[in-house]
């Protein structure tokens, strides 16, 4: 790994927005849930501030995955693949629809690894949100440079049954979907929606479902689990998940704290995460 990638140690990015209602609404449309429509007003749901803050790259600036280039804001590593591998958040106070915020993103390390599927560069970012009455989220992302695969690889294997839990949905997220999440979230990336370039280019038996769009899924189904206002969520995306496939969410609660994952049809585990709740002012629906 070159050494000039540790120069983005401390690299910075700061945005406002504004907390807007259409989006919200958008996506709440997007995933099919059968909550009430939120208003002006009411307290953000946890994760859904990935709607806001979002870079506006111009096409020029994008590269042949659809992903902006590499270098700004996050180091340009030298390996084509990238995931958003997993995140941790505590929730403060909520964010409120239809108030001005702001997000500042630091790039705290760079470390490089040797992976079974050859080398990996990790990428810690970290994250504060603030409204207008103070700072709402801290938060912490994993994003993973991998290299190109070396043949095909086999996730038509999965490991066993899929378990039961206390509570369960299924879910089969379909091209349009993964089309709709990638517009409210301006992600260009090629794998969600060009189903030629993710199998051919790079290998991938169909579509993926976005990380994030799985751990916003389980991220509702812990706050209808959950005792109080969810305070504390983290993730990691272990398997990807595959567009017109069904996903099963499972959901495990004990005290203040829910055990969540998402399987996929197969029998892979996918997705693991994990709701902390306690008391003070909901930031779930």
């Amino acid at each position: 790994m070159p050494e000039d990638l540790h120069d983005w140690v401390g690299s910075r990015e700061e945005s406002e927005d504004v907390i807007a209602l259409w989006p919200v609404q958008a996506l709440h449309a997007t995933l099919d849930l059968e909550s009430p429509r939120l208003a002006v007003g009411d307290p953000l749901p946890p994760l859904w501030h990935w709607l806001f803050f979002l870079p506006a790259v111009p096409h020029s600036g994008l590269g042949v995955d659809g992903h902006p280039e590499r270098g700004g804001f996050l180091p340009p590593v030298p390996l084509p693949r990238r995931m958003f591998a997993g995140a941790r958040y505590e929730f403060l106070r909520p964010l409120r629809i239809g108030e001005s915020a702001r997000s500042v993103g630091e790039v705290v390390s760079v470390t490089e690894k040797q992976g079974a599927s050859g080398q990996l560069v990790f990428v810690l970012v970290r994250y504060e949100v603030g409204g207008e009455d103070g700072l709402s989220i801290l938060g912490e992302h994993d994003i993973v440079y991998r290299e190109a695969p070396h043949g095909a690889p086999d996730y038509t294997r999965g490991t066993g049954p899929i378990p039961t839990a206390a509570w369960s949905r299924s879910i089969t997220p379909d091209p349009v979907m993964l089309f709709r999440y990638s517009a409210l979230t301006f992600n260009a990336h090629r794998i969600h929606y060009d189903h030629p370039y993710v199998t051919l280019a790079e290998g991938y038996p169909g579509l993926v479902v976005h990380g994030p769009l799985t751990a916003m899924l389980l991220a509702d189904l812990a706050g209808d689990i959950g005792k109080g206002p969810m305070k504390a969520f983290s993730f990691r995306v272990r398997s990807p998940l595959f567009a017109g496939s069904p996903i099963t969410l499972l959901g495990d609660l004990d005290e203040d704290q829910a055990e969540l994952a998402a399987w996929s049809h197969d029998g892979r585990l996918a997705v693991t995460a994990t709701a902390g709740f306690g008391p003070g002012e909901s930031v779930s629906r």
